[in-house]
């Protein structure tokens, strides 16, 4: 038999939904708000009544005193139920619809009351004030009970006190006008709370729409899942508000756009300056998987509108990928040069063997020393004009790759080059991407040749690449440069148009330019200057600051 399941208990509480919560709070709020307005009307109110009744008594008496048949009446009759006085109190008392109205002489003794028997007596309250002269307004205790009272003295034609008047209006009156007072009050009330009441939830059914009708702890920890999301994942995330500025940047994004938390509100424009990278931010760069450089990454980026008019990007470092690439690309390409030379290598050892067995000795030693010689003779015309190792066994390279392509690579006669580099791996970077560019460019052309000039004027490097193709027209020169522009196909690995804009972007960080025009005789001139690219002529190599490698796999065609 199964253990019977614990009985749940009942748990008193918030609702968890932000709508529930939202709309009992405002409701509260609005039910609070009209209580203490009514108990803050209500207060003054009684006092407010009080305060009017005793006015009213007042005025009453003073109406009364103000009739001078009084006076002669009480300095010339007697105080009796019938007399004139009496007769003339009631009047006024009914007319106004008073409590009572009494009449008194200087003595304090009664002239009329509303109770005949009382007439002749004296009165019960203190007339003392109002027979000096004085205006009274009070609430007292009296022979009628609690009533709100206004007394005056009563003057002869003379202007002399013969008495005093006094009014007095039943306080139940007051009261009974007090409770009469706040239904009405509280029908006003409940007709704001009823407003208020409809306000929080039509406030708290947009507050649903927009928190998906989620919980409280619902959001808190999808705010703490978005911050570990944010903080942990390999791509950049960078959102912007609907004004286009950055409203979050998580670690990634810092790190790859080289940026802090100061860009946090600030365009794209101010926070990375101009360029195809704010241009994607900003989104006046539309498509997917667009390519941008930032310094030395190579970035993709996609932009996506949010509902509230705003963007969130998204980057993801390309770098290692496009190096693989391109250095599949170019092991192909070895490869294939291989292939050539395997081919013409046989071809040679074939005539070798051939001269050989014909036992024409002579001519296969002049043959292998014509052969060895060709090769001997580029490598030494190039590091006699080149000094530095890299770019050098770089040219010799390429100018086997362009003899299997057909394309004669040659180093002009004004290259003079010394082994003073400041960042020879950068030089190498650029000299690459232009060789090939240009090897590319004369392919399935007639005459193809490549010429190379690397020229030291003073500590400033100044390359020129000259090849033989169709050139560049003028409206394209400055698109050449540009991130992710190009008019070849791209390779299997990803995209083209990175070469280029990586050769300016390393000669304007050390203040260069990089620029393209037509050679002489047709065709195209790449001239790249680097100012600052030697060491001065007396420092040690060893003094020297070379900057962070760059890998020959950033080579890329235009």
């Amino acid at each position: 038999m199964s253990p019977t399941p614990p009985a749940r208990r009942l748990r008193l509480g918030l609702p968890r939904r932000v709508f529930s919560q939202v709309l009992l709070m405002q409701v509260a709020i609005a039910a609070g708000v009209a209580v203490l307005a009514t108990g803050l009307f209500l207060a003054p109110l009684s006092d407010q009544l009080d305060d009017q009744a005793m006015r009213r008594a007042l005025s009453i008496a003073q109406t009364a005193a103000a009739q001078p048949q009084l006076a002669e009446q009480v300095e010339n009759t007697p105080p009796t139920a019938g007399g004139p006085v009496q007769r003339e109190a009631e009047k006024i008392r009914k007319a106004t619809k008073a409590e009572y109205v009494v009449i008194m002489d200087t003595r304090g003794v009664r002239w009329s009351h509303t109770e005949p028997a009382q007439i002749g007596k004296h009165v019960s309250t203190d007339p003392s004030e109002a027979l000096a002269g004085q205006e009274v307004m009070e609430i007292d205790e009296g022979t009628l009970g609690r009533s709100a009272r206004g007394k005056v003295p009563l003057r002869d034609s003379d202007g002399e006190i013969v008495g005093a008047v006094s009014v007095g209006i039943a306080y139940d009156s007051v009261r009974a006008l007090l409770i009469h007072a706040i239904p009405e009050l509280l029908a006003y009330a409940g007709g704001a709370l009823a407003v208020g009441a409809l306000a929080a939830w039509l406030i708290s059914r947009r507050v649903q729409r927009q928190t998906r009708d989620l919980a409280f702890s619902d959001i808190s920890g999808l705010l703490a899942e978005r911050e570990a999301m944010l903080h942990g994942i390999r791509e950049g995330v960078v959102a912007l508000d609907r004004a286009g500025r950055v409203r979050l940047l998580n670690d990634e994004a810092q790190r790859l756009l080289s940026i802090g938390d100061e860009a946090v509100g600030r365009s794209p424009d101010e926070a990375l300056g101009e360029g195809r990278t704010a241009d994607v931010l900003s989104g006046r760069v539309t498509g997917t998987d667009l390519l941008t450089v930032r310094g030395q990454r190579v970035l993709i980026a996609n932009r996506m509108p949010t509902d509230d008019g705003g963007a969130v990007a998204t980057l993801r470092d390309r770098t290692e990928l496009e190096q693989l690439g391109r250095e599949l690309d170019s092991t192909r390409g070895l490869i294939d040069a291989l292939r050539a030379q395997d081919h013409e290598h046989a071809n040679r050892m074939h005539t070798l063997l051939g001269l050989l067995e014909l036992e024409m000795y002579d001519d296969a030693v002049d043959f292998v020393g014509e052969v060895v010689g060709d090769h001997r003779a580029t490598a030494e015309q190039v590091t006699e004009k080149i000094e530095d190792p890299l770019l050098a066994a770089l040219l010799v390279g390429k100018a086997t790759v362009a003899a299997e392509r057909g394309v004669a690579l040659r180093v002009s006669d004004g290259t003079r080059l010394p082994d003073r580099l400041v960042d020879p791996r950068g030089l190498v970077t650029v000299v690459g991407n232009l060789v090939d560019n240009a090897l590319d460019a004369v392919a399935g052309t007639m005459h193809t040749r490549v010429e190379v000039e690397l020229r030291a004027e003073g500590r400033t490097v100044v390359l020129r690449v000259r090849d033989t193709g169709p050139g560049i027209p003028a409206e394209q020169r400055e698109l050449v440069f540009t991130e992710g522009w190009s008019t070849k196909q791209p390779p299997a690995h990803g995209k083209r148009g990175i070469g280029l804009s990586l050769v300016r972007r390393l000669a304007e960080r050390q203040g260069g330019s990089a620029a393209v025009g037509e050679a002489h005789g047709g065709g195209a001139e790449f001239t790249v200057v680097l100012p600052e690219a030697l060491t001065e002529p007396d420092l040690e190599p060893a003094l020297t600051v070379p900057s962070a490698p760059a890998s020959a796999a950033e080579e890329e065609s235009r």
